[in-house]
């Protein structure tokens, strides 16, 4: 409790930077509710609770969202965060979170130089030719330009900005703290799941402050793709990378926003759609590793109709067992099995309390309104926005790699509508899902579940009498002990560590003032004012003891 009270002091400046924020847009209650306008004004920094009625009219997901982009980077991030947890909030928020562009001012180059000529051991003009120091790209933790190698290859140079640590880490903390709170204070918000929201805002921003993680994730999926001539991955060139530096290909083509272009110069857009949608569902369903957000701003239309894949900064992982979940699922959804479709969402939804009865009813209408569709007829993306909103209707929420991987599928679907109307994800999906089935009910493949199986229940026999003996000497010793997890409990336990330690402190105070009544009494020893001094010390300790008592008792009743 102290060390997170130290902590809060040390970020008073952005603590009050948030508050006013949050004021501004209308959440003064919850800065009352979370203690931070007590805090802040203790140390004198007084808030203003001023809100524009102008302000008040606009939607709820508006002001977030602006209020988001006020607060900066690490903020801007968690709303791009946000945009992929279609299992949480409804579209209409989703739509004002696809909006967070961490598009921000450049720094001057000057103040980038130091950082570079560090890592590169000499002036950035000797290392690389034709360095533009005006960047193509700026984002909130890098900022991109371009340059070209000593043998001409035209490059693009990432490089951090200088100085941004020590705020993104303050953020993180406050987040931190404000998300433990909200699990506290206020249950309506506990479904949100703010603290795992926050650690994977942390994740995310650690992968993306790295930027030798971005060229590994780089290099591993080009050496994917390798024998693949319809997709391209930037090349890295590592002697000129560091932590803060990140130098690689620059893939010389039409942007992907601009269709319009690529159509007149006469790419076959059909054929791009279906090839970036193979290249993606290979990367869901076969390597388990794939781009978190295909979006057109991270695709190029390289010559001879072939895609070029930029920004490997967000990336998903899918487990073996993660991708048999969701193979599972969709043949559940093909051959209309409700009660397979309730299991694996059972599985998604974790330890989350769960009513199966309206759970089963909200799949059972969800089927219904596919049962005389073909399957090519079939919208991936609409079919994953409906799973969602049954887990959001059913208050749960699913776990963070498949928010991600949900949300890939989605923004791939679009991006091959955009390309060619006629574009089907299903037509491309079904070959791999026959793939990946005919692997799982392989022979090789069915004898080692079964040997894998059999070893576990082995395990587990053997095992059995050294647990139970276990078991029954430590409940002999009196050390069996049961962990609770209880949300509201650490709450209770503030609580009452507060009563405890108003008690103690009362406790203390009478007993200064029955001892120093005793002392008064005694003739003798060092006096002040005509008075014993230590028993006239005790009662000023003892009073100042009473105010603190008192303004505890009264701090509370506020609380």
């Amino acid at each position: 409790m102290l060390r997170e009270t130290l902590s809060m002091v040390r970020d008073l400046s952005r603590l009050h930077e948030i508050a006013s924020v949050l004021i501004r847009y209308g959440w003064g209650d919850m800065v009352r509710l979370l203690g931070v306008s007590h805090l802040l004004e203790r140390a004198g920094r007084l808030l203003h609770w001023q809100t524009s009625n102008d302000i008040t009219r606009l939607d709820l997901p508006v002001r977030i969202r602006m209020a988001l982009t006020d607060l900066g980077p690490t903020f801007v991030k968690l709303g791009q965060i946000l945009a992929t947890r279609v299992d949480v909030f409804p579209p209409a928020w989703i739509r004002e979170f696809e909006q967070l562009h961490s598009h921000v001012p450049p720094v001057p180059f000057e103040l980038m130089r130091p950082e570079l000529e560090r890592v590169w051991g000499g002036k950035v003009e000797d290392v690389l030719g034709d360095f533009q120091t005006e960047p193509f790209a700026a984002a909130s933790i890098a900022q991109v330009h371009r340059a070209r190698l000593p043998d001409g290859t035209p490059v693009v140079v990432k490089i951090r900005r200088p100085d941004i640590l020590p705020k993104i880490e303050a953020d993180l903390r406050i987040l931190n703290h404000l998300a433990r709170l909200i699990e506290l204070q206020m249950p309506d918000l506990r479904r949100y799941r703010p603290a795992q929201i926050v650690g994977q805002l942390k994740r995310s921003l650690l992968r993306e402050f790295d930027l030798i993680k971005e060229a590994r994730n780089l290099e591993s999926f080009a050496e994917r793709f390798s024998q693949d001539d319809t997709v391209r991955v930037p090349r890295v060139y590592w002697p000129y990378c560091g932590e803060t530096v990140n130098v690689q290909e620059e893939l010389i083509g039409i942007p992907g926003s601009d269709i319009e272009r690529a159509r007149a110069e006469g790419y076959d857009l059909g054929l791009m759609a279906a090839r970036g949608a193979d290249a993606v569902l290979r990367m869901i369903l076969i390597d388990g590793y794939f781009h978190a957000d295909p979006h057109p701003g991270n695709v190029v239309y390289l010559p001879g109709d072939r895609l070029g894949l930029l920004d490997f900064g967000m990336v998903g992982r899918i487990t073996d067992s993660r991708r048999e979940q969701l193979i599972d699922f969709l043949e559940a959804l093909i051959k209309k099995d409700e009660a397979g479709m309730l299991n694996v969402l059972v599985q998604w939804s974790g330890d989350a309390e769960i009513d199966e009865d309206h759970l089963a009813y909200d799949i059972s209408e969800m089927v219904f309104g596919y049962d005389n569709l073909t399957l090519k007829d079939i919208r991936v993306g609409a079919l994953l926005n409906e799973v969602t909103t049954v887990m959001r209707d059913n208050h749960l929420s699913l776990p963070p790699d498949l928010t991600l991987l949900f949300k890939a599928l989605i923004t791939l679907e679009g991006l091959g509508y955009q390309l060619n109307p006629d574009f089907h994800m299903v037509d491309h999906m079904t070959p791999f899902v026959r793939r990946v089935m005919e692997a799982r009910y392989a022979p090789q493949a069915l004898a080692r579940r079964a040997r894998h199986g059999l070893r576990e229940i082995a395990e587990i026999v053997i095992g059995l009498p050294r647990d139970v003996a276990r078991l029954f000497r430590m409940a002999r010793r009196g050390r069996l002990r049961i962990d609770l997890d209880l949300k509201r409990l650490d709450h209770f336990g503030l609580q009452l560590d507060q009563a405890a330690n108003r008690l103690t402190m009362g406790v203390l105070t009478a007993s200064l003032v029955v001892g120093s009544s005793i002392i008064m009494t005694v003739e003798g020893g060092p006096e002040l004012f005509g008075l014993p001094l230590f028993g006239l010390l005790g009662f000023v300790v003892a009073f100042f003891n009473s105010l603190w008592i008192l303004y505890s008792i009264w701090r509370s009743g506020r609380d």
